[in-house]
């Protein structure tokens, strides 16, 4: 972590851009804020750890994980600009439920959850904007438990690959910051398995492999791999 980069404050950005209608509330949190940059491949904060912030990525990339055993993970989701981490800290849970690391150089407002939840206690209309876009996640979490149960492997990894190239994330290059190993956590299956099956789709041409990258070419096709596998 980058000790010399926190502070109070600092330019214009992502949060000031969602509280811009708010100004009073930003003035609040303000006095309740500590920003900070968390180099490429810094852990952000671990599963089981005190919650006593919500986070919000000012800038950045960021992946959540499940540490399920020793050297054992399930990838959960990227974090972008614009998203809050340990949201649900608001709502009582005070320890962290998962891990975060940053994929890239990112920068992390560390908010006072309680400052944070008077804001939203006095702003209903822009609670319910901040929390349903947090709740979205919801059904990726269904389609994660999906793929533990259910899937056969080919369709655990198309699924992944799926959420890995949503429009959101291929304006920030995802593939670029993901291993192989990191892409095969986000199916749960073994980075080896991962890497025949990726083969497979390129002979299959439904993605085309050009280094770390990754161009779906043929998205229906992977969707009903994802579907029926």
């Amino acid at each position: 972590m980058n000790n010399e980069q926190s502070q109070k404050t600092g330019q214009p950005g992502a949060i000031e851009g969602l509280f811009q209608h708010l100004p009073e509330a930003l003035a609040q949190l303000a006095q309740n804020k500590t920003r900070i940059t968390y180099l490429k491949g810094e852990t952000i904060f671990k599963q089981g750890a005190f919650a006593p912030y919500v986070l919000f990525v000012v800038r950045g990339l960021v992946k959540v994980y499940l540490q399920t055993g020793f050297e054992k993970q399930v990838n959960i989701s990227l974090e972008k600009t614009g998203n809050f981490l340990a949201f649900s800290s608001i709502f009582g849970e005070n320890i962290h439920t998962y891990s975060t690391q940053a994929l890239k150089d990112s920068e992390i407002c560390m908010i006072e959850k309680e400052s944070l939840k008077e804001v939203l206690l006095e702003n209903p209309q822009f609670a319910l904007e901040v929390t349903s876009k947090n709740y979205r996640n919801e059904r990726h979490l269904l389609e994660i438990i999906k793929n533990l149960s259910y899937k056969q492997m080919r369709g655990k990894l198309a699924s992944s690959l799926l959420y890995l190239s949503q429009e959101d994330f291929l304006k920030e290059n995802v593939f670029e910051f993901l291993t192989r190993q990191e892409i095969a956590d986000f199916a749960s299956v073994s980075t080896e398995s991962a890497i025949k099956f990726l083969k497979e789709f390129e002979k299959e041409k439904i993605i085309r492999l050009k280094g770390k990258d990754i161009l779906i070419t043929d998205r229906k096709k992977l969707e009903i791999i994802s579907k029926t596998s």
